[in-house]
C-alpha cells in the first residue's frame, strides 16, 4: 500500500476532528483549516489509490 493512502486517511482524520472542535466551539479559524486539511487528506488518499493502482498494472506486464 502506497504511504500517500495512510498519510491521507491520518489528515482526513485529523481535519475531521478539528473541523468539529471548530464547529462545537465557535471557533471558525479552526473550522475552516480542518475542513482544508480533511480535503487535503482525501486527494492525497485518491493519489495514494493511484499509485497503488499503477504499480500493480505494471507487474501485470
Amino acid at each position: 500500500m502506497d504511504k500517500n493512502r495512510t498519510e491521507g486517511t491520518k489528515h482526513e482524520v485529523k481535519g475531521a476532528v478539528k473541523e468539529v472542535v471548530g464547529k462545537v466551539t465557535g471557533n471558525k479559524a479552526k473550522e475552516a483549516a480542518g475542513n482544508i486539511e480533511k480535503n487535503v487528506g482525501k486527494v492525497q488518499k485518491e493519489v495514494g489509490k493511484s499509485a497503488d493502482k499503477a504499480r500493480d498494472e505494471a507487474k501485470k506486464h
